[in-house]
């Protein structure tokens, strides 16, 4: 089977080391500023970065609403730090103004584990991720609050839903992308196969 064609959305955020770790998954990684672009991949990753500035930016660029289309529509997607914000169905403490795009039915807390200089790493077990604990590296993280039934909860981390996915939606409160590991992109791949 060919590699599938992933955008990251490339408005915001650590854009550059998506593309890499999907490069080393198996995938064929494209950016994505412009609903025709969005148009043309199997799959998106909605970086980590700042939510409020990447919601604010989707909507100037014309893609809030098909992003909107193509989630509902069944296209997998995955979200990191920034990212889960962007895919949660409610944010507990939005900012003036934010939206989001949703499709997983949670409520989630921005920077619920601290500000920047309470940045951590842990080591994680994540439900469907072979070959021991992922490396979770949490900048100014959010956590999951709570989830509806179908989404189905991967990995905790102090009591909190850290890693979810309902259906062919993925997200995680940390950033796999920055650690060298790309078994977290690996497993989004094999998703975007399967969806094809």
């Amino acid at each position: 089977m060919s590699e599938p064609t992933i955008g990251v959305l490339a408005l915001q955020g650590d854009v550059r080391e998506h593309l890499a770790a999907l490069s080393g998954s198996g995938a064929q990684p494209v950016q994505v500023r412009r609903p025709e672009e969005l148009a043309a991949v199997d799959g998106l990753v909605i970086p980590g970065g700042e939510s409020t500035t990447i919601s604010k930016l989707a909507v100037a660029f014309g893609l809030m609403e098909p992003l909107r289309a193509r989630i509902r529509a069944g296209m997998p997607a995955f979200g990191s730090c920034a990212g889960m914000i962007m895919l949660a169905d409610k944010i507990l403490d939005p900012r003036s103004g934010q939206e989001t795009i949703g499709g997983i039915d949670m409520i989630v807390r921005r920077n619920a584990f601290g500000r920047q200089n309470e940045s951590f790493e842990a080591s994680l077990p994540v439900d469907g991720v072979d070959g021991g604990p992922v490396e979770g590296v949490f900048i100014r993280a959010p956590w999951v609050e709570s989830t509806g039934a179908a989404t189905r909860t991967l990995a905790v981390y102090d009591g909190h839903p850290v890693a979810v996915r309902q259906g062919s939606l993925l997200a995680t409160s940390f950033h796999p992308e920055l650690t060298g590991d790309h078994r977290v992109h690996g497993l989004f791949a094999a998703m975007v196969r399967s969806a094809r």
